[in-house]
């Protein structure tokens, strides 16, 4: 008697089984946000679709662990997390998986945000604010190989993509933004440094870099420009 063969692929959505295809429910998405009142709401609304499965965390460091775990699909990241921007995390999971599907999440739906993502590879991005349906709609075309800007935002892009890019901050690398970020949270010099792994001169000649892009006379000016722009 002949073993059945049976071929399981995760990407394809299906099952082989002696040259019959049965459809499976196995696309992951992976949401990193602190707010647990967001990661419940985005689990109800995946959770419409049987197919899909959803997984999260609350950090940058627990967020990388659980995309290494389960190499979803797409990954929603919020801008704002505790330890890193999402930006950074967007950048590092660019840098282990150059074709992750990420969607960015913010409650700021400032144009610069949303140029700042897709440039550095995010294939989707929605405001909190948006219709929560939107949702379901972006992870389906990003999981697809699109890409996906809720409508109304993607309108404000559009008319306002020229000052977006002439904005100071729309200059600023993912790593100026992470120093910027993390000093508005009130992090010291130090501690910036630690965060980001990198030497306590390097923060500091980024810091008088960054005063000199945005105008700032001092770290407290810095600071509150920063906080101007919804990094706090």
């Amino acid at each position: 008697m002949s073993a059945r063969v049976v071929t399981i692929s995760s990407r394809s959505n299906a099952i082989l089984c002696e040259g019959v295809k049965l459809e499976m429910s196995d696309l992951t998405v992976l949401i990193i946000d602190d707010h647990p009142v967001v990661i419940s709401g985005c689990r109800t609304i995946l959770s419409r679709d049987a197919g899909i499965k959803v997984f999260a965390a609350s950090s940058h460091k627990t967020g990388m662990a659980a995309f290494d775990a389960h190499d979803p699909d797409v990954t929603i990241v919020d801008i704002n997390l505790p330890d890193l921007s999402g930006f950074e995390v967007l950048r590092q999971i660019r840098k282990r998986a150059p074709d992750a599907a990420v969607i960015m999440l913010s409650m700021n739906d400032e144009p610069t945000f949303v140029v700042r993502s897709v440039e550095l590879g995010a294939r989707g991005f929605l405001s909190k604010g948006d219709d929560p349906k939107l949702l379901l709609k972006a992870v389906r075309e990003v999981s697809k190989g699109g890409t996906y800007i809720a409508p109304e935002l993607a309108k404000i892009v559009a008319f306002s993509s020229s000052s977006a890019r002439a904005n100071p901050a729309g200059q600023l690398g993912p790593r100026e933004i992470e120093t910027l970020r993390l000093l508005a949270r009130g992090k010291r010099i130090g501690e910036v440094a630690d965060a980001l792994g990198v030497s306590y001169k390097t923060v500091a000649n980024t810091t008088s870099l960054l005063k000199k892009k945005l105008g700032a006379g001092s770290n407290a000016e810095l600071i509150r420009v920063a906080m101007d722009m919804g990094m706090g």
